[in-house]
């Protein structure tokens, strides 16, 4: 019987979807699209093959185009090969006068792939104040976008890089306003009020960019081809993804009877899109997207609906992870637990399968370090604690779920992801920290006067405020200072030689992407607005007109 108790309800607004999403109507021309992508693919494949004996630039160019326009996948070792090979010559290439746009460009694809360039190449840049020389035509704003794009790939003690990320926004805000070329215009318009290419979300940059490339005079027919097409091969991929993914959410029967929980099963879907959005990573996306839902239900259980004494006996639970748990539980929590360990049951005939069993005790640990720093919080609400700043990072990192969320993400992945790698994110390196700090902190700068209006634990914003004794303002520049920094790591994990592979390097970049596309500007997750909205609609509704 449910107690009659005060409960720190957050009142979450209902799915903005109803039921779009439950059919997949499969489209008959697909093996059609499918036959003329491969078509393309050797195309462009027999194209950079002969354009790496004739000009640099030209496949650089082309390598650019192909990355932007969401195609790497299919070109990655060419695309290793050129790039490897222009970092070998990288010298004898720069010996010459290039301009800024090469430069910065042949730049930022290779710090991307995590070779180490240095940044002294844009010290004949710099004037004798140690601003930027600028030209005002087109191709001296295309120029600074591209040096602006490549300063999101800095490293720590890069002045020149710190410098120029200042200096190039300041320029390309004053001068976008008195842009005529409208292609131009469009492009720095995005870099500087939605996201740069580094921390873009890799689907939203390829739609928004298979736009702008479209208007290029210049662009390659074959190539913007072979970008629609696969776009939309790639969302049909998708929606039926998710049609299978929402009939298993429906039956859970969220809005009735959990109704006190955020039902964003189709928000936990675009998250993990964020993450890996490749043909080959379809059964990862089911394992990622229907725990990330659940933990969803699960912090809303935590933080907007259970007594203290619930919460222990739920934690307890998860602790000892056995069926045999569901009596001492009251009746909704019976409904997530049952549902958890069965998702994880369905992972784990899977994982038997591959022969990779040793990966369930790992996801098991992910759920626990998510449960034990929601409680930890649980119990800081109870007390009416105020915890120092350090102390509730040590935690809310945790309860940020990313770590967690990493581990998850490497379950359905291939043999890359060892044993060993798995351990490394427990250990919690530089790389990892730097997603945690980006996610924690993110959510807590435009998340804390949400959280203040009802019984909530208070957030870093408000630690730092009351510990150091200063204005909110200069919280927020701490903050986002640190966030940079963060950044920063992240792209130094990237540089050559790693420890582990790119691929599993990606997930936890991606992880990164996502808070910065769905969480800068507002909890767009929770409060799914018009700017969310138009993202999924942009991804899993509409396709790209193909004439």
């Amino acid at each position: 019987m449910e107690m009659n108790t005060s409960r720190p309800l957050a009142n979450f607004a209902p799915s903005v979807w109803g039921n779009r999403f439950l059919l997949y109507i499969p489209d008959s021309s697909q093996a059609c699209k499918e036959q003329l992508v491969e078509e393309l693919k050797k195309q462009v494949k027999r194209e950079l093959k002969e354009a790496s004996s004739i000009d640099y630039v030209r496949q650089l160019l082309m390598v650019d185009a192909i990355q932007r326009l969401g195609m790497a996948y299919h070109f990655e070792e060419e695309i290793d090969l050129f790039l490897q090979n222009l970092f070998e010559k990288f010298d004898d290439y720069f010996k010459g006068k290039h301009d800024m746009y090469t430069t910065a460009l042949s730049f930022r694809l290779l710090r991307q792939h995590g070779y180490g360039v240095s940044c002294k190449i844009f010290d004949k840049f710099e004037d004798a104040k140690g601003d930027f020389k600028i030209s005002n035509s087109d191709e001296g704003v295309k120029g600074m976008l591209e040096f602006y794009e490549a300063t999101h790939l800095r490293v720590h003690d890069e002045d020149v890089l710190d410098h120029g990320f200042v200096f190039s926004r300041n320029y390309l805000e004053s001068v976008l306003p008195k842009l005529t070329n409208p292609v131009i215009a469009e492009q720095v318009h995005h870099a500087l009020t939605q996201y740069s290419n580094r921390r873009g979300l890799p689907r939203l940059e390829a739609r928004h960019y298979i736009s702008v490339y479209e208007q290029y005079a210049s662009h390659h027919e074959g190539l913007l081809r072979l970008a629609k097409l696969d776009f939309n091969l790639l969302q049909s991929l998708h929606k039926r993804e998710l049609a299978e993914l929402h009939r298993w959410w429906q039956d859970l029967e969220v809005p009735t009877k959990l109704s006190f929980a955020r039902d964003r099963m189709v928000e936990s879907y675009f998250w993990t899109l964020g993450v890996y959005f490749e043909p080959e990573h379809a059964l990862a996306r089911k394992f990622l997207t229907k725990v990330l839902a659940l933990a969803t239900i699960i912090d809303d259980t935590y933080d907007a609906y259970a007594t203290f004494e619930e919460l222990q006996i739920f934690t307890e639970a998860i602790e000892r992870w056995t069926m045999s748990c569901l009596d001492q539980l009251p009746d909704n929590m019976k409904i997530i637990y049952k549902v958890l360990l069965e998702v994880y049951e369905e992972i784990e005939e899977e994982m038997i399968k591959q022969g990779r069993l040793y990966r369930m005790s790992y996801g098991i640990e992910a759920m626990k370090l998510l449960v034990r720093s929601y409680f930890a919080e649980a119990k800081w609400r109870q007390e009416k604690y105020k915890p120092s700043t350090e102390e509730y990072m040590r935690v809310a990192t945790k309860s940020s779920g990313y770590t967690s969320m990493i581990i998850v993400s490497f379950l359905g992945m291939g043999d890359v992801a060892t044993k060993e790698a798995f351990d490394w994110v427990l250990s919690e390196p530089n790389i990892v920290r730097a997603s945690l700090i980006i996610c924690r902190l993110t959510d807590d700068i435009v998340g804390h006067e949400f959280e203040r209006k009802r019984e909530h634990i208070p957030s870093s914003v408000e630690c730092y405020m009351e510990e150091r004794k200063v204005s909110k303002q200069h919280a927020l520049h701490e903050f986002n200072n640190q966030i940079e920094g963060a950044w920063k790591d992240m792209n130094e994990g990237f540089l050559r030689p790693t420890k582990f592979p790119a691929p599993l390097l990606y997930r936890i970049l991606n992880l990164s992407r996502v808070i910065e596309v769905m969480y800068s500007k507002g909890d767009w997750y929770t409060h799914v607005g018009p700017e969310m909205q138009s993202f999924i609609k942009q991804l899993l509704i509409d396709p790209i007109p193909i004439p």
